[in-house]
């Protein structure tokens, strides 16, 4: 639905705000605005809403898979589109599919496959996320430790030559692994970086930061925690003001009580915000998968190697939003900010995506009373209602 017409009948969470008795406007693809529902002009097409809620879409910046496929298996455009595809029911309007630590050729596939998804404008793809394989041997986690390497020059040129073809380009690295020069290279490209799967000192993980690095993913797993005299990597995403963090809210990767903790600690500006770690798992009923050659098992809520290793999260981000809702007890506009506006500011894209304002894609949710999902639009084009 390309042309004007207004949501109406539901309250409107604008990603500051709430809104009642008013309706969400929407034309070309983009929110023309918000307004009181009785001044919608004459001629606007007017659609009940289907919901109780209308917010910003989610924002989730680790996806690995999703509907029975990991963009690892075959990193091409048909697969980041049935990974898009996947999510969209659980509320995500812009993600990026990401690629756990693999070959040279993997990853070269999968940056050629991120430019042509930019080129056709798949709808939901925002960029591409390389979770490695420039991360630290001891913390591995579910990563093949045979395809862990450091970064070469070579490595460093493809991802600045990359960049220019992808909306967002969001790298992970260690320090152990990459010099704080070549973070500086990145950033200065354009590409975000981010600190993870390393036990850097709370010393190197601030000197990253000053170099570039901006954000820590998926806080407290695979890092290096806060101790009494030794704050570690966990320590510095919290201290430090300029470094977003990824938290993966499904309860298993974290205990609740610390993410309590975490988010009454975090430093701003910079925020936590929510992800998935989303694997193949999303929109199936399938109890197992491969990576690299591994069998991942799922069993009540978690996805493991088969000594318990996790790998990967079986999650969505409205279950992860409802999470911090009710069981951590964020109010319900922070919660929905941590799917949307924070992420959209993470990777540089607050100007177009994680709001409800004018001018800004028109990716839009419909929650129901429970915070089930009833709606979802990308770019003005609704592609999943609630069945009946």
């Amino acid at each position: 639905m390309s042309g004007r017409f207004a949501l109406f009948g539901a309250r409107i969470f604008d990603g500051d705000a709430w809104h009642d008795d008013a309706a969400l406007v929407v034309q070309g693809g983009l929110i023309e605005g918000v307004m009181p529902a009785k001044a919608v002009p004459a001629g606007v097409e007017r659609i009940a809403a289907g919901g109780d809620i209308l917010a910003p879409g989610f924002v989730d910046l680790q996806v690995n898979g999703g509907g029975g496929v990991m963009l690892n298996d075959r990193p091409d455009v048909a697969t980041i589109e049935a990974i898009c595809r996947a999510h969209a029911p659980f509320g995500t309007t812009a993600l990026l599919p990401t690629l756990i630590t693999d070959t040279p050729e993997a990853t070269a596939a999968a940056l050629a496959a991120g430019a042509e998804a930019a080129r056709k404008k798949v709808p939901g793809f925002l960029g591409l996320h390389l979770e490695g394989p420039h991360l630290s041997l001891a913390r591995k986690g579910a990563h093949d430790p045979a395809l862990i390497r450091p970064m070469t020059d070579a490595d460093e040129t493809a991802l600045i030559a990359a960049r220019a073809g992808l909306p967002v380009l969001l790298t992970t690295v260690a320090p152990e692994s990459v010099a704080a020069q070549r973070v500086s290279a990145l950033a200065r490209a354009g590409l975000v970086v981010s600190l993870g799967h390393s036990d850097a000192d709370y010393a190197t993980a601030t000197a990253f930061a000053d170099a570039g690095a901006s954000m820590v993913t998926h806080l407290f797993n695979a890092m290096s925690q806060i101790g009494n005299r030794a704050p570690g990597l966990a320590g510095a995403a919290l201290d430090g003001g300029a470094l977003s963090a990824g938290l993966i809210a499904d309860g298993i990767h974290v205990d609740p009580a610390v993410m309590g903790i975490a988010l009454r600690a975090k430093r701003g500006p910079a925020r936590i915000f929510l992800v998935t770690d989303a694997m193949a798992t999303i929109g199936t009923a399938m109890t197992s998968f491969t990576l690299n050659g591994r069998t991942v098992h799922r069993r009540d809520g978690r996805l493991t190697l088969a000594d318990g290793t996790l790998a990967g999260a079986d999650l969505d981000m409205i279950s992860a939003v409802r999470f911090v809702h009710r069981r951590i007890g964020l109010d319900l506009g922070e919660a929905l900010r941590m799917a949307s506006a924070y992420p959209a500011q993470a990777v540089g894209q607050a100007h177009r995506i994680g709001r409800l304002a004018k001018g800004m894609a028109a990716n839009i949710v419909a929650l129901g009373r429970g915070l089930d999902m009833a709606g979802v639009w990308i770019d003005g084009e609704k592609v999943f209602t609630a069945p009946n």
